[in-house]
């Protein structure tokens, strides 16, 4: 009963068919009719003009977004514990080519206006300082909290002030918007946000993320620099059938709440042990060594985050009865 990751959960059935639907012949990298139509489904989805770019990867998708959004020689603010500074291997520099990372505060890795400024109000602006041209915050964030759409566009109100340029990673954007209860649009373009990486791979898909960018002007830079990292897949139907399966129907949302529903489950069992309240679909809870063996004893796998402290994370596809099995387990503890 495996509660590791959502980034090992299978992929969701009315994937695999459509990209059985696209495996004939048609023509090579983007020029397919299933990712000529990524623009106008996803354009309809957020109520306004989009570039789409088909990626395989979420590292992928944030970097050549923070690639079009901060020069080199910039930097780019972002929460201590975002995915961007800790688990994407310096690939944020690497396709930047160098830009800084800027690191700021804040509880369950959520930033604010307050600590955007006093990373940037302590930079001095001359020459010998490298300069914020961007902020970068996840939604929902690495501790599982979700912004809410005022959240937002007090941070969106902030860059524009200061001629910031303002990146979502949303590898779990499904989960959030599952909890947010607003449209797409409200929580990206409207509330200020530039590029959004939209992710799907986590949410029952196989190899496809899009970055959906709100400034068309920004896409044939970008349509390069995926060329040049070597990320123009020849056969990007494959991804393009993904993405566009997952918006059949709102599949995307459907999945983002069955899996926000397994983690509520675990979350209100767990009682004073939670760390951060149970938001999307990750939850973090108190657990000795001792209790954590004896949940892994049981047949539950899950992620040791740190020192007395562990994740589980639910997924599209948790079943219902494992999610019993295991919320009695914690509770018992």
């Amino acid at each position: 009963m495996r509660f590791f990751s959502d980034n090992a959960a299978p992929v969701h059935p009315q994937l695999f068919a459509a990209m059985a639907a696209a495996d004939t012949l048609d023509t090579a990298y983007d020029g397919d009719r299933w990712s000529r139509a990524l623009d106008e489904r996803l354009g309809a989805l957020f109520e306004h003009e989009v570039r789409v770019l088909w990626v395989p990867t979420g590292t992928a998708a944030n970097c050549l977004a923070l690639a079009a959004l901060c020069p080199p020689y910039g930097g780019v603010i972002c929460h201590r514990d975002a995915h961007i500074q800790n688990d994407e291997g310096g690939a944020p520099e690497f396709y930047t080519h160098g830009a800084k990372l800027m690191l700021a505060e804040g509880p369950g890795a959520k930033l604010d206006p307050a600590g955007i400024a006093a990373v940037a109000d302590a930079i001095a602006d001359d020459v010998h300082r490298v300069q914020p041209h961007a902020v970068s915050i996840t939604n929902a964030t690495e501790y599982g909290l979700v912004y809410r759409t005022p959240e937002v566009a007090a941070i969106g109100e902030l860059c524009r002030a200061r001629g910031l340029r303002l990146h979502m990673d949303g590898a779990r954007f499904a989960n959030a918007m599952a909890t947010a209860g607003c449209s797409p649009a409200e929580m990206t373009w409207r509330a200020g946000v530039d590029a959004l990486s939209f992710g799907f791979v986590k949410n029952g898909g196989m190899s496809a993320e899009a970055l959906v960018l709100f400034d068309p002007a920004l896409a044939d830079a970008t349509l390069r620099r995926r060329k040049r990292a070597g990320l123009l897949l020849s056969k990007g139907r494959y991804l393009a059938a993904q993405i566009l399966a997952m918006l059949d129907d709102e599949l995307w949302l459907t999945n983002g709440r069955a899996a926000n529903a397994g983690a509520a489950l675990l979350g209100a069992a767990a009682g004073d042990r939670l760390i951060h309240p149970v938001e999307a679909n990750e939850v973090f809870l108190r657990a000795s060594p001792q209790e954590a063996a004896q949940l892994r004893a049981a047949g539950f796998d899950f992620y040791d985050w740190a020192p007395g402290e562990v994740r589980f994370v639910t997924a599209w596809n948790s079943a219902s009865e494992d999610l019993a099995r295991f919320a009695d387990a914690i509770a018992a503890l």
